[in-house]
């Protein structure tokens, strides 16, 4: 366990320990996975929002490793699911079994119900299969034959999409993008990271035994849930409200987007917002909170026009622009 949180639990203060311990969480992490500080971050930012998140990057920079190593950190239950062209949607969300010998049927639960699911290439299954996802994701249970059955808490989707190869490829509709939180990109690792990441392996890392790596829960579900109802009485002033709300209005007007954030989309990074000015310290948001999740909260929520794509327009700079025009509150 990391001494911060050693110290934060001696205070007596049940919400200093739980950020300390998800503080730790960075430190845990990087004992498998180098330099994604952003991202853990950012799938920590989701577990407090009760959000998913659709991580993107080239195959090969350590998507699947950095949530199998975030679940074992927290001491949770994952599950993996490789998504392809003939997945089903009882693949997903479990199907009713029937038993010859009692002659009923009964129901087999599916890889959903977990705490955190990693939905692999989430773009190369049929959007029936999908959608199977959109129930378990708002409402966070699953309806076979009738009968809803609730899934666990937490309940995080991390879905990976690979963005160079669109080919056999079903793009997700935006009303289902709307459905994750936050979109996080992987980037390839800096020159030195890369170093870091070979000599791991050539001196015997194997990433399907983190135990071996030194990885250990410094995390709870318990301390998830202090962490939640600590971020919940984070202070939001009416000025920044506004100025979450004139973020979003700002891209429905941008001459180079053809979709803008939706309220939806308003509510989830005042969400974030405060998610992050607690994990920073303080029970209280800044502009500077709202402007740091700016990006991996709204960047999936707006559709570039074909022109301004053309011309080399990127969703990211767009919303940069918008966050350098839209007055900051005093």
């Amino acid at each position: 366990m990391d001494p911060t949180t050693d110290n934060a639990a001696h205070t007596g203060d049940p919400a200093a320990a739980a950020r300390a311990s998800l503080e730790a969480l960075r430190a845990e992490i990087a004992k498998a996975v180098v330099g994604q500080d952003p991202a853990v971050t950012g799938l920590a930012v989701a577990l407090l929002c009760r959000g998913h998140v659709l991580l993107e990057g080239v195959p090969g920079v350590a998507k699947t490793l950095l949530v199998r190593t975030l679940a074992a950190a927290l001491d949770l239950d994952t599950k993996r699911v490789q998504f392809t062209p003939d997945l089903m949607p009882s693949d997903v969300t479990g199907s009713l079994v029937y038993d010859a010998r009692t002659s009923e049927f009964s129901f087999q639960p599916g890889p959903v119900f977990t705490n955190l699911l990693l939905a692999d290439e989430i773009n190369r299954t049929p959007p029936k299969t999908q959608a199977s996802l959109l129930e378990a994701m708002e409402e966070r249970q699953v309806t076979v034959d009738g009968t809803p059955r609730p899934l666990p808490d937490p309940f995080l989707v991390a879905a990976t999409q690979n963005p160079v190869e669109y080919e056999g490829t079903y793009p997700l509709p935006e009303a289902q993008l709307d459905r994750f939180l936050l979109k996080l990109t992987i980037p390839l690792p800096s020159r030195q990271d890369e170093i870091d990441v070979v000599t791991r392996h050539t001196e015997g890392f194997n990433p399907q035994d983190l135990h071996a790596a030194g990885v250990r829960p410094v995390a709870t579900a318990a301390d998830l849930e202090t962490a939640r109802a600590a971020v919940a009485k984070t202070t939001v002033s009416p000025e920044i409200t506004a100025y979450v709300v004139d973020i979003c209005r700002a891209t429905r007007e941008s001459p180079s987007l053809s979709l803008g954030v939706s309220p939806r989309g308003a509510t989830a990074l005042l969400s974030t917002a405060r998610a992050w000015a607690w994990l920073t310290g303080r029970d209280y948001v800044i502009p500077d909170d709202v402007k740091a999740l700016a990006l991996p909260t709204l960047r999936h929520r707006v559709q570039l026009r074909p022109e301004a794509e053309m011309e080399g327009v990127t969703t990211d700079s767009v919303i940069n622009a918008i966050l350098t025009h839209v007055p900051v509150p005093r």
